[in-house]
């Protein structure tokens, strides 16, 4: 007989107040309940529980016994929960889906640092600016920018994505003067195709939110295309600061408009509700939450 269970037995009959109780507490039959007692009772040498058909009550012995029991159970407690944490290491292959610009500059430079935090994950980064289906395309996290439409899907906020407008010297040797954001009516614009970015882009200034509808030429759902086109000095570019930040600090690029501030784009890390909250999605998460969470800046080059 295990005497760690009879002991379980012993201990929740004197705090329901009767062996049939315990046994239901414990999902048993009163009949094992009441052989496990027994057995722990014959196994000790000493009588327990005073028992008669309508009460029990505790023995000298069995008082002593009950308050060194209860202390044994709660160390063996503590002792699994401590082999059921060592248990919990993240391990697995974990599926992240990302917007192919904060993907590439912002989120892909800080991965290696997880996977040596927790060497026994593996990471499959998907990188698109369509919107995935977690549950039908079998992802764990999804990390997306703009405004979020009501879904089932649990979301984490993270620090938004600041906006720079900039430009080639060479186009804006040769360009009109850009002094306030209407200016950009009389400018060729490079057109962000995936977003509201395509038609108008708006700005906080001395006076408040300017919005100006824009038009260009060239347009892509890439936002390195895009890049390589304003380094070429084809327009002006609004794209995230951590994709020109370099091209800036270069000065293949100008930030233009230092006192109109683009607003920022809402950044959310995304799961299932129904996605079990396993020790590799919960160590992502947070550690998503420490690198991008509020306050969030890449430290070099910041305009």
């Amino acid at each position: 007989m295990d005497r760690l269970a009879s002991m379980q037995v012993f201990i929740k009959a004197v705090e329901t107040g009767s062996i049939s109780a315990a046994a239901e507490l414990l999902n048993l039959s009163s009949q094992l309940a009441g052989k496990q007692l027994r057995a722990l009772e014959d196994g000790l040498g000493i009588k327990l529980l005073n028992r008669t058909t309508r009460r029990q009550s505790l023995t000298d012995s069995g008082r002593i016994f009950y308050e060194h029991a209860k202390n044994i159970l709660a160390e063996m407690e503590a002792a699994e929960a401590l082999i059921a944490e060592t248990r919990s290491i993240p391990r697995g292959r974990l599926r992240i889906s990302a917007p192919i610009t904060f993907g590439s500059h912002a989120l892909a430079p800080e991965l290696p640092e997880y996977l040596k935090q927790h060497p026994e994950v593996s990471l499959d980064l998907s990188l698109t600016n369509r919107t995935v289906d977690l549950v039908e395309e079998g992802f764990d996290v999804a990390f997306r920018t703009g405004e979020l439409p009501d879904s089932r899907l649990l979301a984490r906020g993270l620090s938004p994505l600041r906006l720079v407008l900039c430009a080639a010297p060479a186009y804006l040797k040769s360009a009109e003067k850009l002094n306030r954001p209407e200016d950009l009516q009389r400018h060729e614009c490079l057109v962000f195709s995936h977003t509201s970015l395509r038609t108008q882009w708006s700005f906080e200034g001395p006076h408040g939110l300017v919005s100006v509808p824009i038009t260009g030429r060239f347009s892509t759902d890439s936002g390195e295309a895009l890049r390589a086109a304003a380094v070429a000095g084809m327009g002006v570019l609004l794209q995230p600061h951590e994709l020109v930040v370099r091209e800036i600090e270069a000065g293949r690029l100008v930030r233009l408009l230092p006192d109109y501030e683009p607003p920022a784009r809402p950044l959310h890390a995304l799961y299932a509700p129904d996605r079990r909250m396993t020790p590799k999605l919960r160590s992502f998460i947070d550690f998503a939450l420490k690198k991008f969470g509020a306050g969030w800046r890449r430290t070099s080059g910041s305009p």
